[in-house]
């Protein structure tokens, strides 16, 4: 059964008909080409495939598409502006905190959260609320290092 559904995505309103048992990452990289946010565990134990929904942290792969009818959406996508990176981004390049890159996009939109929410996390902050942001690389002294820049860039 397919239901039409309304949401703006990256300030873009989206009018989709969609499978109710679709996902909002099926939908999000299939039908909308927005392939930042990733599939990896499909279970919500990785945060790969973290966007925001109405500003909170959203796992797309457990998260059904039309769950975002009416809502806000942003992607990894929606953080640039052209060719000028997000400051959250920026720290992470400079702060190493990208290695194979593939829990990068999750934990940018999980910081993004974080940082609306609490400007000046202390460190033990930081680890506490990327904890569901799994990094495959182990990465994670320099991903701790390159919020807590993102922090000092923001405010």
């Amino acid at each position: 059964m397919k239901k039409h559904v309304k949401f703006t995505v990256n300030g873009d309103l989206k009018e989709l008909h969609v499978d109710v048992q679709r996902t909002l990452l099926e939908v999000l990289r299939n039908d909308l080409d927005l392939t930042g946010a990733k599939y990896a565990c499909g279970t919500g134990e990785c945060g790969a495939c973290t966007v925001l929904m109405d500003g909170e942290p959203t796992l797309a792969c457990l998260t059904l598409a039309v769950e975002a009818d009416g809502k806000n959406v942003e992607t990894i996508e929606g953080l640039a502006q052209g060719t000028k990176l997000h400051p959250i981004q920026e720290a992470f390049v400079e702060h190493g905190a990208i290695q194979c890159g593939y829990c990068t996009p999750g934990l940018v939109m999980q910081t993004k959260a974080l940082l609306a929410e609490n400007p000046d996390p202390t460190e033990e902050e930081v680890r506490e609320y990327i904890r569901g942001n799994l990094c495959r690389c182990g990465n994670y002294p320099n991903i701790v290092e390159a919020i807590l820049a993102a922090a000092e860039k923001l405010r």
